[in-house]
């Protein structure tokens, strides 16, 4: 890494080009959501928050300000000495919360947001307030719906690089990507990071980083390879939008 928050970076023709996200302002989520059954449980989902953690680590390493917005108890990134100064912990438990993060912070004003949380799409439509007994035969927990929020971050910050991901089981990959197309087109993301849990589970985690016509703009195998592709890609688009 340079003096100035640069990475290198695998270039096209060229050969290596300089990464860097120097004075960008953004914005992660990561990690789970959860969702309180009473007054001790509550679901949540597998997310360990490691994709999403790297994913800051390199925004960071390359000159970012990064907010990251993290399921409490799952991964948070690892940067030391002053690079701490750029980077802003936000732990958050329920949809509600994540809710409530966006609406304080995204009209404040960042140049992306790279939403890799896995949100809860259900919650219990009743939460005990006591802890419910052991003893209990059955105990039927009705699910409904959790709000969307990902369709809030084009409406309070409609000049931000939206970046979402879309995690999908047993899909091929022409099903997997007119899927994250789709998800781009309804939520006004412009890319979509598109990956399948049983390629996570065989060892082989491919992300696709897919645009809003379903072409693919890159692939990259496993966690680090696709938090670099993710930030050199932000990278590009920063300077080619550069005056």
């Amino acid at each position: 890494m340079g003096a100035g928050g640069d990475l290198d970076g695998l270039g096209g023709a060229g050969g290596v080009r300089r990464v860097t996200l120097s004075g960008r302002r953004i914005l992660v989520t990561s990690g789970p959501t959860r969702a309180p059954l009473d007054a001790v449980r509550f679901l949540t989902n597998k997310s360990t928050g490691r994709l999403g953690a790297l994913i800051a680590e390199a925004a960071v390493q390359a000159g970012a300000d990064v907010v990251f917005v993290y399921g409490r108890g799952s991964d948070t990134p690892a940067v030391r000495g002053g690079q701490r100064d750029h980077l802003r912990l936000l732990p958050v438990d329920t949809v509600s919360d994540l809710i409530t993060v966006f609406k304080r912070e995204l009209p404040t004003g960042y140049d992306a947001v790279v939403h890799a949380m896995a949100v809860l799409d259900f919650a219990p439509a009743e939460v005990r307030e006591e802890k419910t007994n052991s003893d209990l035969s059955e105990w039927v927990v009705r699910l409904t719906p959790t709000p969307k929020a990902a369709r809030l971050v084009k409406t309070l910050a409609p000049k931000t690089y939206f970046v979402g991901f879309k995690l999908e089981v047993g899909k091929g990959r022409d099903d997997l990507l007119e899927i994250a197309r789709a998800w781009a087109v309804k939520n006004g993301a412009e890319l979509v990071v598109a990956n399948d849990l049983r390629d996570i589970e065989r060892g082989t985690h491919i992300g696709y980083l897919v645009g809003t016509n379903g072409g693919v703009v890159g692939v990259a195998e496993g966690k680090e390879a696709i938090a670099r592709a993710l930030i050199s890609h932000l990278s590009r688009r920063f300077a080619e939008a550069r005056p």
